[in-house]
């Protein structure tokens, strides 16, 4: 934080009264992308279609804007339930994106350390989801991160341990993971959510990227409900098609979810974010058919990049691609440098862990957009 124009008393109330953690984190960096290919931040790249908006803009209209938002929660909250064929004895509740549920799980869970006791822990694989160890922080409970074996697998015998020595309130596990975009081996996940049940921690498993993958762990929930009696899912309309909607929600046992829900603000969920919502659920063959899109262009783009010398990109179960740049320690800064400088912007990710050294993210757009990038990658190569 610059203190270069900040007054003196401003500078004092802050040194009092603002956490001092808080003072030394950084805030969610959000790159500058006017006049770029935007391929950093996974949003599905396809626009509703022009008959579609004008319906949506007709409707969002029409809405009460000067009440609070009612029964059309609880009509999203069944629409969702509907669409996710939610098992027997499960509720969902709705989240302003599924980071707002992260924050909201770990602020139900941060019960006082009793004395002798260690303080609640958040627990993950990682590199992963960064917001799982900023609501770990942010909260005020220590975060455990794991690492990832060297091909980005879950590490089981190490997660098990972390696990029994710290029963942690709460594991993630991302499925597929994000940067990594792969989807953890089925015998691994039942191995860790074991292990959590005996600690008696919640395992949540976080679905974000569901519509692009090729598996969803909500059908081994509804297969073996006996094992799953700690675990919450959760996933977001964000990738669906409505990053700008902002709106996640949570699906896990009655009992667990009531819990959470306590402390959810009241109306967390606007009246335009539900109809947008809705909407998007009417017409859910739109947005389906944009993901199969998106997952074609996806394959393409992988055997693209494998046929380049000098690159390894990483399978995916996500509309993202991991890819590594083999050469000297900052050869992927030079590689996002001189893509930006051709007007394509994605995603350096090579200093947030020391797995991730030389790799940059790079999110699967349109035709047009995926042609541009590989032409100003092979231009930057």
């Amino acid at each position: 934080m610059s203190t270069t124009s900040t007054p003196a008393s401003t500078q004092a109330v802050i040194a009092r009264r603002i956490r001092q953690d808080v003072q030394s984190l950084h805030a969610y960096a959000i790159q500058d992308s006017a006049g770029m290919v935007k391929l950093d931040a996974m949003e599905n790249p396809y626009s509703l279609p022009a008959e579609l908006q004008a319906a949506l803009g007709q409707r969002l209209g029409a809405l009460a804007l000067n009440r609070y938002p009612a029964g059309r929660v609880n009509d999203l909250r069944r629409a969702l339930s509907d669409y996710v064929e939610l098992p027997a004895g499960c509720d969902l509740m709705l989240g302003n994106g599924s980071d707002e549920l992260i924050s909201l799980l770990a602020l139900a869970c941060d019960r006082p350390a009793a004395a002798g006791e260690a303080r609640p822990a958040i627990l993950a694989p990682v590199p992963g989801f960064v917001m799982y160890a900023m609501s770990a922080a942010l909260q005020g409970m220590d975060f455990i991160g794991v690492p990832l074996t060297s091909e980005f697998a879950l590490d089981v015998p190490a997660m098990v341990q972390a696990i029994e020595t710290r029963q942690p309130a709460i594991v993630y596990l991302a499925y597929p993971n994000n940067p990594t975009a792969n989807l953890w081996d089925r015998a691994d996940m039942v191995q860790i959510i074991a292990a959590a049940a005996r600690a008696g921690s919640i395992v949540a498993v976080d679905e974000a990227y569901q519509p692009f993958s090729s598996h969803s762990w909500l059908d081994e929930i509804r297969a073996r409900p006996q094992d799953h009696g700690h675990v919450l899912l959760m996933r977001t309309l964000s990738k669906f098609g409505l990053a700008g909607v902002r709106l996640g929600y949570m699906v896990g046992p009655a009992a667990l979810v009531a819990e959470v829900d306590k402390v959810r603000p009241p109306y967390n969920v606007s009246v335009l974010n539900c109809e947008c919502a809705l909407f998007a659920l009417e017409h859910q063959e739109v947005f389906a058919a944009q993901a199969r899109e998106i997952c074609a262009q996806r394959a393409i783009l992988l055997e693209a990049l494998g046929a380049l010398d000098g690159i390894r990109a990483y399978p995916s179960d996500a509309n993202m691609v991991l890819v590594r740049f083999e050469g000297e320690a900052d050869r992927a800064q030079k590689v996002f440098e001189g893509l930006k400088a051709r007007g394509i912007l994605v995603k350096n990710i090579s200093k947030m862990h020391p797995l991730l050294a030389n790799c940059l993210r790079l999110t699967v757009g349109t035709v047009e957009e995926n042609r541009a990038m590989l032409a100003a990658l092979q231009e930057t190569l």
